[in-house]
C-alpha cells in the first residue's frame, strides 16, 4: 500500500474530518483518510513528524511544541519538556530511576499519586502537557484540511492500563477534540499494512517506540481483526537505548572530573548528540559523535562509537524486549509455524539488531517495508474513517490484558473478565452474604492474575447498600463493562430490591515497569501453590459458614424436632469437618463437608422454614419478596462467592 505525505488531503474533504493520531513518546503524527479513501499524513514546513516536546515561557506557560521546542531543548532544558508520555497515568515513584537525567522537575502531588511537572512554579500533570501536543496536531490538521477537526482515533500501547488511557482520553478532552475511540497501537499497524483486508492471517506486531514496547498477535478474518494476546512493557522503548548511551559517555567524563548531571543544558547536548550517533548507526558501522562541554571543558567531546560497541551496549535492553515475544505467542496458544506475517512498528526498529532479533524470536523475517514511523498514524486515520463514514465493514477486537475480579470471604479472588478476553467485554456474577442482617457490601476490584487478593492489585473499592436478610439469602449481581476504550465499569446491584451502584474505574497510576511483568510471571511461578491455596480458602469458608449455621440451627427450637441419633450424627460431623480443616488441604474438608450436609438435610429443612416465616412477617420485606421472580428457587440461600 502507497503512503500519502501531504499538506492537503486529496479531494473534497468532509465537513467535520475525523483525524487518527499517534501521540507517541519521541514524535507525534496526525493522519486522515483522503476522499479517495486512501490514509495520508499530515504534513508540515518541518515535515510529517511533530517531535513530543513542549517548550513553556519563562512564566510558565504554553509556548510551543513540536520542531520549534525540540531545537530550544538545549538551550532551556528546566522548561522544555519531553518523554511525558511515559509518565502518563504514573507516579514519581515509578519514574524515580530516571529523575536524575530529567532536567525539569516532577513531583508527586499532595492529593494524588499522579505526577506534576513543575515550570517557572508552575504544576501540570502529564495529560495537560500531552494536550499541549495535540492541540499542535490539531492546528495542523486543520491548516492542510481548511476545515475545523473536532473528532478523532488516538492510538496507546497496547499494554496501557485503565488508567493510561484515560489519561489520553483527558488530554484529548482538554486539546479539544472529541475522542471517538483508544485503539491499540499494534492494531493500527495492522490497519495501516492493510492486512486487514485479509481472508486469514495471524500477524505478530512488534512495537517498539520511544517509550514503550508492545507485543500483540492479531488474527485477521472475515473483517475482523481480533487481537489474540498482548504483552508488553509500558516503560521500555528508544529512551532507555539514549540513557544508556549517555551513561556509556557520561561515566568517564565523570571519571574526568566533568559531571554533566549538574548541568541540564549540557545533559541535552550530550543527550542529542547520542541520539544522531544511534540514527547513524542503523546505516552506518561508525558514528562520529561531537559535544561541546562548555562551561564544564573548554574543550568538545569527540568520540567514535562503532556499530560493536553500541550492540554490546544496548544487548540487554533488546533481550528484554523478546520476553514478551514469547509471552504473547504463547498467551495465543499458537506455535511459531502458525504466524503468517510480523510487522515492526516504532522508530527503534530500525536498528540493525533489534531486527535481527526479532526475526530470530519468531522466525520470520519482519516486514519493513512502510516507514515505522507512519504506519501507526496512518492505521489511526483508517479507524477514524471507519466510525465516522462506514466505508468499510471492519471490525476491532482488541483484548484485556489482565483479568479483573473482586475479592471474597477468605481473601480470594473472584474473577470475572478474564485475561486476553475481547474488548469491548462484558460480564456478570452473581454473589451472596456471609453474615446475618448485612445492611451494605463492600465490592473491591481487583487486577491480576493470582487467587488471592494479597497478590493482585487493587483498582477501586465501593459500598453498595443492601437489603438486609440471613446471610446466604441476599444476591448481588456484579457486573463489569469494558468499553471500547479500554475503560472498566464496574456495577452492583441488590437483585431484590433493585438498588445499584456504578463506578469508572480509574486508578489514580499504573503499574510500573516490573509490576506488568512480574504478576504474569508470579502467576505462572506459583499456579500450583496459587490454586491449592485457593481451594483450601474456598473449602475453609464454606466450612466456617457451614459450622456457624449448625450450631445456629442446633441452639435454635429446630433442634427439638430432631432425635437423639441425628443429634449425634451432626455433632460427629462437626468434629470430622474441625479435624480436616487442621489439615489445611482442600479435599479432606470437602469430603467432611459433604457428610455434614447429607446429616443436617432434616434440620436444614426445618431452620430455613422457620427464616422465611420470619422474613415474611416484615412489611418492607415482604413487599420485596412479592415483586422478585415467581422462582421457588429465589427464595433458597445462595450458594455461589460471599462478599464481606
Amino acid at each position: 500500500m502507497a503512503i500519502h505525505i501531504s499538506g492537503l488531503a486529496t479531494g473534497a474533504p468532509r465537513r467535520w474530518p475525523a483525524v487518527g493520531i499517534d501521540l507517541g513518546t519521541t514524535n507525534s503524527l496526525i493522519a486522515v483518510v483522503n476522499s479517495e479513501g486512501k490514509p495520508e499524513i499530515l504534513s508540515g514546513p518541518d515535515g510529517p513528524l511533530v517531535p513530543s516536546v513542549i517548550e513553556m515561557t519563562e512564566q510558565g506557560e504554553f509556548l510551543r511544541a513540536g520542531v520549534g521546542a525540540d531545537t530550544d531543548l538545549a538551550l532551556h532544558p528546566d522548561r522544555t519538556l519531553y518523554s511525558v508520555k511515559r509518565m502518563m497515568g504514573r507516579s514519581a515513584e515509578e519514574i524515580l530511576h530516571e529523575l536524575k537525567f530529567l532536567p525539569y522537575k516532577v513531583h508527586g502531588s499532595r492529593d494524588s499519586a499522579a505526577v506534576r511537572i513543575e515550570v517557572a512554579g508552575r504544576l501540570y500533570t502529564p495529560p495537560e502537557l500531552s494536550a499541549f501536543v495535540l492541540k499542535t496536531l490539531k492546528q495542523r490538521a486543520e491548516a492542510a484540511l481548511g476545515r475545523e477537526v473536532k473528532q478523532a482515533v488516538i492510538t496507546v500501547p497496547a499494554y496501557f492500563n485503565d488508567a493510561q488511557r484515560q489519561a489520553t482520553k483527558d488530554a484529548g478532552r482538554l486539546a479539544g477534540l472529541e475522542v471517538l475511540r483508544i485503539v491499540n497501537e499494534p492494531t493500527a499497524a495492522a490497519l495501516a499494512y492493510g492486512l486487514d483486508k485479509r481472508a486469514q492471517g495471524r500477524i505478530a506486531v512488534y512495537d517498539f517506540g520511544g517509550g514503550t514496547l508492545d507485543v500483540s498477535i492479531l488474527h485477521m478474518h472475515e473483517g475482523m481483526t481480533e487481537v489474540l494476546a498482548t504483552a508488553g512493557d509500558t516503560h521500555l522503548g528508544g529512551d532507555d537505548i539514549d540513557e544508556a548511551m549517555v551513561r556509556a559517555v557520561a561515566g568517564p567524563l565523570l571519571d574526568a572530573g566533568i559531571d554533566v548531571r549538574g548541568q541540564p543544558e549540557v545533559l541535552q547536548r550530550l543527550r542529542k548528540a547520542c541520539i544522531a550517533a544511534k540514527k547513524a548507526l542503523s546505516t552506518e558501522e561508525h558514528a562520529e559523535m561531537a559535544c561541546d562541554l562548555a562551561p564544564l571543558s573548554p574543550q568538545p567531546l569527540a568520540m567514535t562509537w562503532t556499530r560493536t560497541q553500541f550492540e554490546a551496549l544496548i544487548a540487554p535492553i533488546v533481550r528484554k524486549t523478546l520476553v514478551p515475544c514469547r509471552q504473547a505467542l504463547a498467551d495465543a496458544g499458537l506455535q511459531l509455524a502458525d504466524l503468517d506475517d510480523v510487522i515492526l512498528v516504532g522508530g527503534s526498529t530500525r536498528i540493525p539488531l533489534v531486527q535481527q532479533q526479532v526475526q530470530a524470536v519468531f522466525g520470520k523475517k519482519p516486514h519493513a517495508e512502510l516507514d515505522p514511523d507512519l504506519v501507526v498514524a496512518l492505521g489511526a486515520a483508517v479507524q477514524a474513517d471507519i466510525m465516522t463514514t462506514g466505508r468499510r465493514d471492519q471490525l476491532l477486537l482488541d483484548v484485556t490484558p489482565l483479568s479483573l475480579g473482586i475479592e471474597t470471604v477468605g481473601g480470594v479472588v473472584s474473577k470475572i473478565i478474564h485475561r486476553n478476553s475481547p474488548v469491548p467485554a462484558s460480564a456478570s456474577e452473581e454473589f451472596t452474604t456471609s453474615v446475618d442482617q448485612q445492611t451494605g457490601v463492600w465490592v473491591h476490584v481487583l487486577q491480576g492474575e493470582r487467587e488471592l487478593v494479597k497478590d493482585c492489585r487493587s483498582l477501586a473499592r465501593f459500598l453498595i447498600p443492601i437489603e438486609p436478610l440471613p446471610a446466604g439469602l441476599a444476591r448481588v449481581q456484579v457486573h463489569f463493562l469494558i468499553d471500547a476504550n479500554g475503560i472498566l465499569h464496574a456495577t452492583a446491584r441488590d437483585v431484590r430490591t433493585g438498588i445499584e451502584k456504578t463506578i469508572e474505574v480509574k486508578p489514580s497510576y499504573g503499574l510500573t515497569d516490573d509490576e506488568v511483568v512480574a504478576m504474569l510471571q508470579l502467576a505462572f511461578d506459583h499456579a500450583e501453590d496459587d490454586l491449592d491455596e485457593r481451594l483450601f480458602l474456598d473449602a475453609h469458608t464454606e466450612a466456617k459458614q457451614v459450622l456457624a449455621a449448625t450450631s445456629k440451627a442446633l441452639a435454635g427450637p429446630a433442634a427439638n424436632l430432631l432425635d437423639a441419633e441425628e443429634l449425634q450424627d451432626i455433632q460427629g460431623e462437626i468434629a470430622s469437618v474441625q479435624a480436616a480443616l487442621a489439615t489445611r488441604q482442600a479435599e479432606p474438608v470437602r469430603q467432611a463437608l459433604a457428610r455434614l450436609n447429607e446429616a443436617t438435610l432434616h434440620l436444614a429443612e426445618i431452620a430455613m422454614t422457620a427464616a422465611i416465616q420470619t422474613v415474611a412477617h416484615s412489611d418492607r420485606i415482604r413487599q420485596a419478596l412479592e415483586q422478585a421472580p415467581r422462582d421457588p428457587a429465589s427464595a433458597k440461600p445462595h450458594h455461589g462467592p460471599r462478599i464481606g
